[in-house]
Formats: structure tokens, sequence, C-alpha cells
């Protein structure tokens, strides 16, 4: 059994948090919460595909370049090589789950603004 408190926390970007709920190479569950008005660094993923499902709050997910605004009980699917995005826009923390097949461990790619502009070009 697992749960928030028992869980392995570490803290990641702008002060937010993250607890592994299952963290196998198969399978990568987390439950994360993002302050108000943080964002992720833009990347992608090479074979892993995530799902977000927000508990709490609001989560803009800009997902290629097209932004999606979820609420409490709802969720996106990232593909793999899709570039995206996780944004807290609001003023209130918002809290999610996110769920990788497989393992996001060694599989992230960031991009830079200078290399979208590149690949744009």
């Amino acid at each position: 059994m697992i749960d928030k408190e028992s869980a392995e926390h570490y803290i990641w970007g702008d002060h937010c948090d993250g607890w592994y709920l299952l963290k196998q190479q198969d399978l990568l569950i987390i439950h994360e919460k993002m302050p108000a008005q943080t964002a992720e660094q833009r990347h992608y993923h090479h074979r892993a595909r995530q799902f977000f499902f927000v508990l709490s709050g609001q989560l803009t997910m800009v997902l290629q370049d097209k932004v999606h605004c979820l609420h409490p009980q709802q969720g996106i699917e990232i593909p793999p090589l899709a570039p995206h995005q996780a944004c807290n826009r609001s003023d209130m923390a918002v809290e999610f789950l996110v769920i990788s097949q497989p393992s996001t461990r060694g599989d992230r790619e960031n991009i830079d603004t200078d290399d979208e502009i590149k690949a744009k070009a």
C-alpha cells in the first residue's frame, strides 16, 4: 500500500512537489503539486506515453502549440515525441496525477526556445 505521506517526495522546477506513488521502469505514477504561476520547461519524451489527470485546481497544458485548460476530474494524453509543457497560470496551487508508460527516467528531451526557432525555420 502507498499513500502520499509515505511516498518518496522530491522537489522539481520552481518549488513544485512530486510524490512517487509507483516507481517502476515499465510504469511511473506521480502525484504532483504546482504552486500558482509556475511552469515546467517545454520538453518531449522519446518512448513514454503520459496521462495527466487533475485532482484540484486548474492545469494549463501546452501540447504541440495548442493550449488546453484542465479542471478537476479532467485529463489529457501526451503521446511520445509530442512537445508539451505543464503550467499553472492560476492564483491557486494545482494537484494532478501523471501516469507514464514506460517510465520517463532518462527519456526526456528539453526544448530550448532557440531549438524551437531553428526547427520552425
